[in-house]
């Protein structure tokens, strides 16, 4: 593929930014490459290089380019300023984003400012991870320190032809050494996590700390890691986990993205002043976002794929090659991509990439190689034998392991990978992306691939093996509330709309993976079980009616009530799972690669969930892959004990960083029942520990993640930056991976026919419209979706329910019986801009008198209930005869702000709200005309029905009737949310 710019100098011209690749050492500048991005945004090739020009003082290094974040009419490059290698496979070295630098691109005054500051806080940085490394040598003063170098290699060198042992990874090839090495990992390792202080360590772990969750028992522990970590945390402030929304930040790194006091410059033209009132805190969050430590990238290597499903010797840009469902900075790095600078489009994914080396003592060649849980009987055996072969071949690889135990010398040198890919689809945060969306994607949909090897990934000699899992939400429409612990779940949708996206999402994995077997964790009893019924009734259906494919291709599933078979903290029942899946993972494998090519593979998946596919979740797959890679040794006539050896702790420990650092990116906080992942064990520390995070959680979910999650979707390119404002409006995030459109345009089918009876009578148009939750009222405490039907006999006014798409109640209004409309300014709050905005608040008020005794609104249980009832609500009184009764309704906004996609444009709240009235008006003196109700008068018709113009709510209106502690409240939630 053709060669990434591995570094890039940003500098600031007059004109705009300068992009050009760092030389190697001794080496003249190359300009050929070189690009400009001038101060609109656009991206453009440079022919000339300026980085000599005296309009260039100052520039910075970096090792990629994220995208550029394009709010409103200004535009910030996002930069990568610090990496970690965490991982090299074949050869090729895999990073982790540590650190971001955010430039507006604005004017070069303040690029150049920016480009300071981020500089400064690289030296801070760089100090710091000096004192790092002075400590760390006192700890190893072996050769695994020798192997590590300052910056004395370039990336564009070529690295020596000799093989060194990576003291990161364990493995055996050229060393990528970089000056990050030092910097990133043993300088920041209290940054990393609590688990990177011994993970590159000759030491290792001792016993008693594996047995304690993980943790380091030596008493100094903390005090090194504060000490090194004292430039980036703020005076007595706590180390917090690294999370948008949620993790503290000093002044100093605000500032290397662009100072407040900016921010005016950056913004050209007219813009929504909500917008710019929050863009401090959203170019903090999306640096704190990218720098949190969940973004890793590889050069040469695609991460996105399996090992099995590498492209060799391909023509195309990386990119190219990269599967946009984990191409997660694809939307911000289009403005390059459409320009053609694929040299500069780095492809990042979101997830985990860690990496352990370990050794293993031949057996005799005599030994079955057979691996027994000494918590089953001599005859259980779980996946020991190798997946779907003969006797003779199973004979045969046998035979060739023998023959290399044989001539191997006592012990035999492996390395296991473990990358997970988040989806791009249906991304987000805990609560706010639950279940399913239209199109079939899921919420934390995450594909974790095992990758077992030799260190020297020796293509003639050496097998590898990859092993396949996924997670996902449960493929259903549902959500919670994040206001409660235990949140009631709410299903959304018809039987049908959600078997249609069940059906979809099932298609959509088995092209990808093959067969699926489905393994639930959630409760039979309590809040879990109605969901888990309900997912268990789809996939019986979806059996029943031709499957997967509509051939008879059954969809595996197993409901496994983790914690009731595992309550009491015995969570080694796991085990009893394990019996139910072993034929299913025994028959599809694993992927196997012999010589460079493929020669068995995967042909199926585990779909595991839980209710947010965290920690129980992360149990299974970990005993699943912790099977697994017991067989794969055995296939190779090697024995290994992960349950029961304490030497065999870093298996544990991968899996649950890799259990983490999911949690964290979905839920804000590591994942609970991390002890028994690290350990095999569970103790009332653990569970101590699971109660502090729950709450952490609760908190995450109540405050910092509507504002990260209307930033993700910004970034993801699903929705405008007016989701900003709506979020500054309503202090909430919307669900925009449901199409609106689809949704609305369903509703107003499905109630007309439900409500509309005579077969003569015919619809003319039908719009959603936003109303008073109660009738005869202009302002309620809150507000709903209705649907208004306009027929060329009467108005239809339906309130449904939208989660079970079904219409609640629905008044008949006789277009005789109209007597005015009135249209204009309709405000419902004055707590926030975007409320008082005259032109988007627009609205109108229908009035119509009712005929005494007749019910007027009809309810829809089982069926409609058309007798006359005697509430109030639903009888229309001699009162209500007398003054009348009116509908209000609101203008919806056009897209709530999801990106438009091919078509026109809808119209503005104020043309919707004047061509509804219009045409209301139109039909009613249409029917009129027609019995002879209009009579001519002084040149106009009497009985004409004519839009008047007249606020509904007028802005002067609606602040007389805020009230004090309702404008408190707001501030307050304001305070603490934004």
């Amino acid at each position: 593929m053709p060669g990434l710019v591995r570094k890039v100098l940003v500098f600031a011209a007059v004109d705009g930014l300068i992009l050009q690749p760092a030389p190697p050492r001794n080496h003249l500048p190359t300009t050929q490459q070189a690009i400009k991005i001038d101060y609109k945004g656009n991206v453009g090739p440079l022919l000339k290089d300026r980085r000599e020009e005296s309009t260039a003082p100052v520039s910075l290094e970096t090792h990629g380019i994220i995208g550029l974040l394009k709010i409103a009419s200004s535009s910030f490059l996002i930069s990568i300023c610090g990496r970690e290698q965490v991982a090299q496979i074949h050869g090729k070295p895999i990073y982790k984003i540590t650190d971001v630098s955010l430039i507006p691109l604005s004017s070069q005054a303040d690029a150049d400012q920016a480009i300071v500051t981020a500089n400064e806080h690289l030296a801070r940085h760089n100090r710091s991870s000096q004192t790092g490394e002075s400590d760390e040598a006192s700890d190893n003063s072996d050769d695994e320190s020798q192997s590590i170098s300052g910056d004395s290699l370039d990336d564009d060198v070529t690295p020596p032809a000799q093989e060194i042992k990576d003291p990161l990874t364990g493995q055996k090839g050229p060393m990528d050494r970089r000056g990050s090495v030092v910097e990133d990992v043993i300088g920041k390792k209290g940054v990393y996590g609590r688990f990177a202080d011994k993970w590159f360590s000759r030491k290792g772990w001792s016993t008693e700390s594996r047995r304690m969750q993980g943790m380091s028992s030596e008493d100094d522990l903390t005090q090194k890691n504060m000490a090194k970590d004292v430039d980036s945390i703020m005076p007595g402030e706590a180390e917090q986990p690294i999370r948008p929304g949620a993790i503290p930040v000093s002044d100093n790194d605000v500032k290397d993205s662009v100072s407040p006091g900016d921010i005016p410059k950056a913004m050209e033209g007219s813009t929504d002043s909500t917008t710019v009132t929050l863009l401090p805190k959203i170019l903090k969050t999306a640096k704190m976002y990218f720098g949190s430590g969940n973004f890793f990238f590889s050069y040469d290597y695609d991460l996105s794929h399996g090992i099995g499903k590498q492209q060799k010797n391909s023509s195309l840009p990386l990119y190219k090659q990269f599967e946009p469902l984990y191409f997660w900075n694809q939307h911000l790095m289009s403005p390059f991509i459409e320009v053609g600078q694929h040299n500069f489009v780095l492809p990042v994914i979101q997830g985990f990439v860690g990496q352990r080396s370990f050794n293993l003592k031949g057996v005799d060649s005599r030994s079955t190689s057979i691996m027994l849980d000494p918590s089953h009987n001599p005859d259980d055996i779980h996946l020991k034998s190798y997946p779907s072969q003969t006797d003779e071949q199973v004979a045969a690889s046998q035979g060739d392991s023998n023959t290399a135990a044989e001539e191997s010398p006592e012990s035999k040198e492996f390395l296991l990978t473990l990358v997970s890919r988040r989806s791009v689809k249906r991304a987000g945060l805990r609560y706010l992306r639950r279940g399913i969306d239209e199109e079939g994607n899921v919420a934390n949909s995450v594909e974790t691939e095992q990758i077992l090897s030799s260190p020297e990934w020796e293509i003639s000699n050496d097998r590898i093996f990859s092993f396949t899992q996924y997670r996902g939400s449960i493929p259903l429409f549902f959500s919670q509330s994040p206001y409660s612990l235990k949140p009631q779940v709410q299903f959304w949708g018809s039987p049908e709309t959600n078997a249609k996206a069940f059906k979809r999402h099932f298609v959509d994995i088995s092209s990808r993976y093959g067969s699926i077997y489905c393994a639930s964790l959630v409760d039979k009893h309590g809040t879990e079980s109605k969901i888990g019924e309900e997912y268990e009734k789809q996939a019986a259906a979806l059996n029943e009616h031709g499957g997967i494919d509509g051939r008879g291709t059954k969809l595996g599933f197993e409901w496994f009530d983790f914690h009731n078979v595992c309550r009491g903290m015995h969570f080694e029942n796991v085990s009893k799972l394990m019996d139910s899946l072993a034929p299913f993972l025994k028959e599809t494998g694993w992927t196997e690669i012999e010589k460079g090519e493929a020669t068995y593979q995967q042909s199926g998946v585990l779909r595991t969930n839980c209710m947010d596919c965290l920690d129980r979740t992360n149990v299974v797959q970990s005993a699943c892959a912790q099977a697994a890679l017991e067989a794969q040794l055995s296939a190779q006539n090697l024995s290994i004990d992960l349950q029961n050896d304490p030497s065999t702790s870093w298996f544990n420990n991968l899996w649950a960083d890799n259990g983490d650092a999911i949690s964290k990116q979905y839920a804000g906080t590591a994942a609970l029942k991390g002890d028994f992942t690290r350990t095999r064990k569970r103790n009332a520390l653990g569970a101590l520990s699971d109660f502090g995070l729950t709450l952490t959680r609760y908190y995450n979910n109540i405050v910092n993640d509507y504002f990260a999650q209307a930033l993700i979707d910004f970034m993801l390119g699903r929705a405008t930056d007016s989701i900003f404002a709506e979020f500054e409006a309503d202090m909430k995030s919307s669900d925009y991976f449901v199409d609106l459109k689809k949704v609305r345009q369903a509703a107003i089918e499905r109630s007309a026919g439900i409500v509309i009876e005579d077969k003569d009578e015919d619809l003319v148009a039908g719009w959603t419209l936003s109303v008073p939750s109660a009738a005869n009222a202009l302002k309620t405490a809150a507000f709903e979706e209705a649907v208004l039907l306009l027929t060329d006999r009467a108005l239809y006014f339906c309130r449904l329910d939208w989660g079970t798409e079904k219409v609640k109640t629905f008044e008949r209004i006789d277009l005789h019986d109209i007597e005015e409309i009135g249209r204009g300014v309709y405000i419902t709050s004055t707590l926030a801009q975007r409320h008082m905005d005259v032109e988007k608040n627009v609205g109108f008020v229908i009035q119509y008198r009712a005929d005494e005794g007749m019910a007027m609104v009809r309810r829809n249980t089982r069926s409609l209930d058309s007798g006359v009832h005697d509430d109030k609500a639903k009888r229309c009184s001699a009162k209500q005869d007398a003054t009348g009764r009116f509908l209000a309704f609101k203008a919806l906004p056009p897209r709530s702000a999801v990106s438009a996609g091919e078509g026109a444009d809808p119209v503005n709240e104020v043309e919707m709200v004047k061509g509804v009235c219009e045409e209301i008006a139109k039909v009613a003196n249409k029917a009129r005309s027609q019995q002879g109700a209009l009579t001519e008068g002084e040149g106009v018709a009497k009985g004409l029905l004519v839009v008047e113009e007249r606020d509904v709510i007028s802005l002067a209106d609606a602040k007389k009737s805020t009230g004090y502690l309702e404008q408190l409240g707001y501030s307050l939630k304001k305070l603490v949310w934004a």
